[in-house]
């Protein structure tokens, strides 16, 4: 029985990108890539050489018939990753800009294989996936749907417990929740399992009402978190842990932007990659800002994402 380094929970889908820039509606031809917060993560570390197991659920379709594939070519666990034969695979399209912005994202999840995740999915006590050193989640997950959120839940709970790591983005989507109380409440109830919790100042501020860094993570170190790592974006990070540790970790110049989308999850791989390294927790937030600046350079949200190799070179 293989015992993961990480384990994580969320919806894969597939990715088509325009090929030219413009509006969606005007795009003629588009690429296909992976998407999906969870597998950016999950692919990120298994780059770093973490085994890394994934739960999921794929529709019996093409798309689904892809990530799986493409997922397994990475490297990762799929034991609890399932094809559920009544329910789709979802997918979203991204537009391509040239001037580095974020770019225009149209979601088609609603009613996806994924989104019908529930306690069902919980791996069993004492299994493989029970016992990872660490486990990631991100605010996503309880927003596709209340079996997700039971999971998500479940599982951060039954790590903390067994005293096991937890880490938490909280990634916010308000467009897929039904009110922002409910979004706050929710995703704070998950924060507050977590040990690492990484918010972006924007999503800090909505979710706990400080204007700064420093009150952003007080705020959750003050619920039950070791350590918060604010981030700042082309700025940096702000981090600090419980021992009362706390300092601003200066961003990486990047050349050019190509594409914002999945920087946040690149700077979640170096964060969580670095503590399970035994890296302290500024050098941890270093390698995020560098992985992060290294996305931000690539087109597609996986492509980015080094290998210990690249990440040495950089």
């Amino acid at each position: 029985m293989q015992i993961p380094d990480v384990v994580t929970m969320g919806e894969a889908m597939a990715l088509m990108i325009a090929r030219q820039p413009g509006l969606l509606e005007e795009v003629r031809e588009f690429e296909r890539a992976t998407a999906g917060a969870e597998l950016n993560v999950a692919v990120g570390l298994s780059r770093l050489g973490f085994k890394v197991g994934y739960i999921s659920s794929l529709g019996p379709d093409s798309l689904g018939r892809h990530l799986r594939a493409f997922m397994a070519a990475e490297g990762l666990d799929l034991r609890h990753l399932r094809t559920d034969d009544r329910y789709p695979t979802g997918f979203m399209l991204k537009q391509m800009v040239a001037d580095g912005s974020d770019p225009q994202v149209e979601y088609f999840r609603r009613g996806s294989a994924a989104s019908h995740l529930s306690l069902e999915d919980l791996p069993a006590p004492g299994s493989a996936f029970q016992q990872a050193r660490l486990l990631h989640l991100t605010g996503i997950s309880p927003a596709l749907s209340p079996g997700c959120g039971e999971l998500a839940l479940a599982l951060a709970r039954q790590a903390r417990a067994d005293g096991r790591l937890v880490s938490f983005d909280p990634n916010l989507r308000p467009r897929l929740w039904p009110s922002q109380a409910e979004m706050v409440a929710t995703i704070n109830a998950l924060a507050s399992q977590a040990d690492l919790v990484m918010p972006g100042l924007a999503e800090g501020q909505l979710l706990t009402g400080c204007q700064n860094a420093a009150g952003i993570a007080d705020w959750y170190l003050a619920r039950g978190a070791r350590h918060v790592v604010v981030k700042l974006g082309p700025r940096g990070a702000y981090a600090a842990s419980a021992d009362g540790g706390s300092c601003i970790v200066p961003g990486l110049p990047v050349r050019e932007v190509v594409d914002t989308v999945g920087a946040g999850d690149g700077f979640a791989v170096g964060v969580i990659s670095g503590l399970l390294d035994g890296l302290p927790l500024s050098d941890a937030a270093a390698r995020g800002n560098a992985i992060g600046a290294r996305v931000v350079q690539f087109r597609g949200d996986c492509e980015g994402l080094p290998s210990r190799a690249q990440l040495a070179s950089a």
